[in-house]
């Protein structure tokens, strides 16, 4: 199965995205899927005006190595800061030219540096699940004083928040695979 984690913060010196490096590289070590990180900040995506891409074909030439990762996918997880109650504007930018992402999975993520951990964004991300045709795992990991948490490099620095990332990845998988059964790994 091919999982692509979206580190959907713009920030150059984002804490959401050390997040998505440690769960990238938590769920290579514990399963045989394919996961791997696509950085918004790494995608020069104009704002939407006119045309979704439906194709990797009908994509502009210099985004059709992203388009490829985009159709490829099988599951998405999303991890983004909140910013003003939501996501960021490059998460909803990048599925905006990407929709309708009709039965694939979806994990939701939010970091913040604050107590309530991006808790009001994962709301308005279930929304958006919907409206990609997505499938949403009830199981989010929400990551308050995510700084306390995880360093720079991605590392977990906080023990206790183990728990957390171990129940959000079984879950999120367990959806995953229930909904694509012949894209399980090899036993």
């Amino acid at each position: 199965m091919n999982i692509e984690i979206i580190s959907g913060s713009p920030r150059q010196e984002s804490l959401s995205r050390r997040v998505a490096v440690f769960l990238q590289r938590y769920m290579r070590e514990k399963t045989e899927h394919n996961i791997n990180l696509i950085d918004v900040r790494e995608w020069s995506l104009p704002l939407l005006q006119q045309e979704v891409f439906t194709s990797v074909e009908r994509t502009p030439e210099a985004l059709q190595p992203l388009a490829k990762r985009m159709f490829d996918a099988d599951a998405f997880i999303m991890v983004t800061p909140e910013y003003n109650g939501s996501y960021t504007p490059a998460l909803k930018n990048l599925f905006d030219h990407f929709p309708k992402q009709t039965h694939k999975t979806f994990g939701i993520v939010t970091a913040s540096p604050g107590i309530m951990g991006g808790m009001r964004a994962t709301q308005q991300m279930q929304l958006l699940i919907n409206a990609l045709f997505g499938i949403g795992s009830p199981h989010m990991l929400v990551t308050p004083m995510v700084d306390k948490k995880f360093n720079a490099e991605g590392n977990l620095t906080d023990l206790s928040f183990q728990k957390n990332v171990d129940v959000f990845v079984s879950e999120f998988l367990w959806l995953a695979e229930a909904l694509a059964p012949e894209l399980q790994p090899a036993q």
